[in-house]
């Protein structure tokens, strides 16, 4: 039994040292993840509203330890229980986010990574859900700040890797278009399964 052991441990560890990237390649993922989404501002409270984030990102390698990591996702935002006007309501933004990212991988086999960098985020649509509402002519069409996150990749195949990442974004732009004092801005937090090629 313990021979079996020893041997399935060599194995995946050939297995993932073996799969680590290398200059000039380039690796395609998709994802999909729950997101809790809120907002911040001076003169608002509000709660964390559930949602979901799905997306596909190019990384590119520059070398063994560095990347760049463009992704373009299908974002859930908003937020539960807050003031927008003179009503408390939920509000759901949909956005389509584009960050562009730093890619450190680290660890003996590089399967661990710290992404960071800047995001923009395109409004898609936007609701207060009770009445399903269309508010989008209050919102800004576009939302920016930075995103930042953690994952590890298990290798499943030669070609393949599952991952689990840990990501947040928090937003700088004012999203209130007609903004009459209050800045409100996304802040976001997610985690995202998927797999990278």
């Amino acid at each position: 039994m313990n021979k079996f052991f020893t041997t399935l441990i060599t194995v995946f560890a050939i297995s993932a040292s073996a799969f680590s990237q290398t200059k000039g390649t380039n690796e395609v993922s998709v994802n999909v993840g729950y997101n809790a989404a809120t907002v911040t501002a001076n003169n608002l409270s509000a709660d964390y509203k559930s949602g979901f984030n799905v997306g596909i990102a190019l990384d590119h390698y520059f070398s063994e330890s560095w990347s760049i990591k463009v992704k373009a996702a299908y974002d859930q935002k908003g937020w539960a229980n807050g003031f927008y006007g003179n009503s408390v309501a939920d509000y759901k933004l949909d956005y389509v986010t584009v960050p562009v990212m730093a890619n450190w991988h680290f660890g003996r086999t590089k399967n661990w990574y710290l992404n960071f960098g800047p995001y923009i985020g395109f409004l898609l649509t936007a609701s207060e859900t009770s009445g399903g509402t269309d508010v989008k002519p209050f919102f800004s069409t576009t939302d920016a700040g930075l995103d930042a996150g953690i994952g590890v990749k298990f290798p499943i195949s030669n070609k393949a890797k599952f991952f689990i990442e840990l990501n947040g974004q928090a937003g700088i732009a004012d999203i209130n278009k007609g903004n009459s004092g209050t800045t409100i801005r996304n802040s976001v937090s997610n985690i995202n399964i998927g797999f990278a090629f």
